[in-house]
């Protein structure tokens, strides 16, 4: 008997040992978010949320990662917008100290979509991510939509990762000058991992970076209905393997300070490496060219250039502001190594140089890179 109780004693023992063990690790990651599949919204205050990429998560409203929290989003994970929300209020955004898991793979990539029956661009706003890396508006702004705080002077900031992302139908519209774009980067520091996004149906830019110095590699951006790429106030990136089709305004729009771009600080300084600019069909007008060099324009340095056949003949638009002009007379614009289509007859502004045929842009030209593929 006495053996038979000392036994029983220890296996409690053991049973207690594992159930404090196993609130420990809970703890750790413990959250006051209350998580519902059908009603994905609120602020995460507090601890680590995960998504459980078995299930399909509709966004009702917007969802806030606050500073201090994580969402992590598996591989595989689903989220459609709310097919009745108002669509400006449709969003997913990441503060200051917050951070995003974007944990896509190519068989599985996280799916950001509209819930509605026919989906259109500007069905829900998009993802946005605010950090603490420098801008050239100041070191607290706030977001054109969110409403979150951005800058600072930490360039090696971190707002987490995103790979393999496939983001759909989004851009709504609060005004022409308050609107979404797919994915918009403010003031997002170089420690934040991002490769592999595809945007497909903006309502307005596809990819947008506001300052910040943060790199991304493996960008797929289909018809976005303003601007495919921008980036503006300062940006101090990289952008690696770079496939744009259904222009709409510019292909790459960059520029230095919307307000004082002769004397605003960080400069400008963007690097695009490896991309394909196509104009997509008659719908797609392209009118602000393959690249807008706007407001003080900075420095920008395109290699590896590959302009489809059917651009309008101006390559580039070019702003005529002190900041712009002065920054073209310096040769801060430039391309090298490239092949333009027979449309394309007027090069104004940038300094060209290398080689002037054979230039594969993103990876094979006017058609989707192999490196895509996970897009079909």
């Amino acid at each position: 008997m006495k053996k038979s109780l000392f036994a029983m004693a220890a296996i409690l023992g053991l049973a207690l040992t594992s159930c404090s063990s196993d609130d420990d690790n809970k703890n750790d990651n413990k959250s006051t978010f209350v998580l519902k599949v059908d009603d994905l919204k609120g602020d995460i205050n507090d601890g680590v949320v995960t998504l459980d990429p078995t299930q399909t998560y509709t966004l009702t409203g917007g969802l806030v990662v606050k500073g201090g929290a994580t969402l992590v989003i598996p591989a595989g994970t689903v989220i459609k917008s709310s097919a009745t929300a108002l669509s400006t209020s449709l969003f997913i955004a990441v503060e200051r100290n917050a951070k995003i898991n974007i944990n896509g793979t190519a068989a599985k990539p996280v799916v950001m979509t509209s819930g509605k029956a026919t989906p259109a661009q500007s069905d829900w706003g998009g993802l946005i991510i605010a950090g603490n890396a420098k801008v050239n508006t100041g070191d607290n702004g706030t977001s054109e939509v969110g409403a979150l705080s951005y800058g600072g002077n930490d360039n090696a900031d971190s707002s987490g990762n995103i790979n393999f992302l496939r983001i759909s139908y989004t851009g709504s519209k609060y005004t022409n000058e308050k609107e979404y774009n797919g994915v918009s980067f403010f003031g997002v520091g170089s420690g934040t991992v991002v490769s592999d996004i595809y945007t497909f149906e903006s309502g307005d830019d596809g990819i947008e970076f506001f300052g910040g110095a943060v790199n991304a590699s493996n960008l797929v951006i289909i018809n976005s209905y303003d601007d495919s790429l921008d980036f503006a106030d300062g940006w101090q990136g990289t952008a690696t393997n770079v496939y744009i089709k259904g222009v709409t305004k510019a292909g790459v729009e960059g520029s230095t300070n919307a307000k004082d771009p002769s004397t605003a600080v960080p400069m400008t300084n963007a690097k695009i490496i490896n991309i394909s600019i196509i104009k997509g069909d008659a719908a797609f007008l392209a009118d602000e060219k393959a690249i807008n060099y706007k407001e003080g324009g900075g420095k920008q340095a395109y290699t590896n250039l590959y302009v489809a056949d059917g651009m309008p003949k101006d390559l580039t638009k070019i702003s005529t502001d002190a900041g712009a002009t002065a920054n073209i007379a310096a040769g801060n614009f430039t391309i090298s190594n490239y092949t333009f289509g027979a449309s394309i007859t007027v090069f104004d502004g940038v300094k060209l140089s290398g080689t002037t045929t054979g230039a594969l842009g993103a990876g094979a030209g006017a058609d989707l890179p192999t490196w895509a593929n996970w897009t079909k």
